[in-house]
């Protein structure tokens, strides 16, 4: 750990990274790889610590699409069973007689009156059955209200769309190493005027006491005036780097972790857009080197691309031992 003492004296650290000092009070990394906190609220109910709004918007596609599915079919099950209890003798031109096919007509007049399509088949009588059903029509028009609004929102929504590689590398660079990931936009939206933030979270040694401690690296390039093609960051390790002198052993048993902060303006939105990852120490590949991932096409007159070769990455000759300890 004398190591990671002296590192605390030697780097400049950021006080304003939002994350607290006592390294006993943490229990992981600070951020997943895709961005979230890893962090559990505890304290409060789980509806109060919920925003169902941000849920729904934040949930991948199939997640969202199964949920407004399951709500459709409780909705019109618990109409369903409604109209079974009150008696289904109170809908006009039922005919069925087997309990299954009464709970099948029951159900399918709920879907009706929920969609308000309203075939004309069956109709409610008496004063229950139609309170019920008209209390299900507005029941349905606020719930597509709101479900039209998601689907707006989920699509209206600024996103960055970028992907980031799995691993960070210590590759040789120039005179000395660096350690390097990189990222690329998959989507087609057109990113412009993009930020870099990278700090490196750290363990050190305090008079006698393991404390958080958050380094900002300097980086080769942290600004481009547009993202077109991959983004390969860069932080030189030199001697005012808080890598200097570190092994992979120390910094897994500093339990670093790259926080990586990107900010951008989609020139489609006209808004800033964001994105977050993180790499730990055991996410750290030594002694490796990217692959290159766009080539020209000389039949189409246009540079490709491959965005499923972002991960990849080749063995590469470390020499400058020097810097970091392999």
């Amino acid at each position: 750990m004398a190591l990671l003492k002296r590192i605390n004296n030697r780097a400049r650290t950021d006080e304003n990274t939002g994350f607290g000092t006592n390294s006993n009070l943490y229990g992981g990394r600070f951020f997943n790889k895709n961005g979230t906190p890893d962090l559990h609220k505890t304290g409060i109910p789980w509806l109060e610590r919920n925003s169902w709004y941000h849920t729904l918007l934040q949930m991948n596609r199939w997640q969202f699409l199964l949920t407004i599915f399951a709500t459709y079919v409780i909705i019109n099950l618990f109409f369903a069973i409604v109209y079974l209890i009150v008696g289904i003798d109170k809908l006009a031109g039922m005919t069925v007689t087997t309990p299954l096919e009464k709970f099948g007509e029951a159900f399918f007049f709920s879907a009706q009156t929920f969609t308000t399509v309203g075939y004309g088949r069956l109709s409610p009588t008496g004063f229950l059955m139609s309170f019920i059903s008209s209390t299900e029509a507005l029941t349905g028009l606020l719930s597509f209200a709101l479900a039209t609004g998601l689907l707006y929102g989920r699509f209206s929504r600024p996103q960055a769309f970028l992907k980031f590689s799995e691993q960070a590398l210590v590759s040789p660079y120039k005179e000395t190493i660096a350690v390097m990931f990189r990222m690329t936009p998959y989507k087609n939206n057109h990113l412009t005027e993009a930020e870099v933030k990278v700090n490196l979270a750290l363990m050190v040694d305090v008079d006698g006491k393991m404390t958080n401690r958050f380094f900002p690296l300097k980086l080769e390039l942290d600004k481009v005036n547009a993202m077109t093609l991959s983004w390969t960051i860069v932080h030189a390790v030199d001697a005012d780097s808080p890598f200097y002198g570190l092994s992979k052993e120390d910094l897994v048993a500093g339990r670093a972790e790259m926080l990586v902060f990107l900010k951008a303006f989609d020139d489609t939105f006209s808004n800033t857009v964001v994105a977050r990852s993180s790499y730990t120490a055991n996410e750290l590949v030594f002694g490796a080197k990217f692959s290159p991932m766009y080539h020209r096409d000389d039949h189409r007159g246009k540079t490709v691309l491959e965005i499923d070769k972002l991960h990849d990455h080749a063995p590469a000759d470390i020499s400058f031992t020097a810097m970091m300890k392999v």
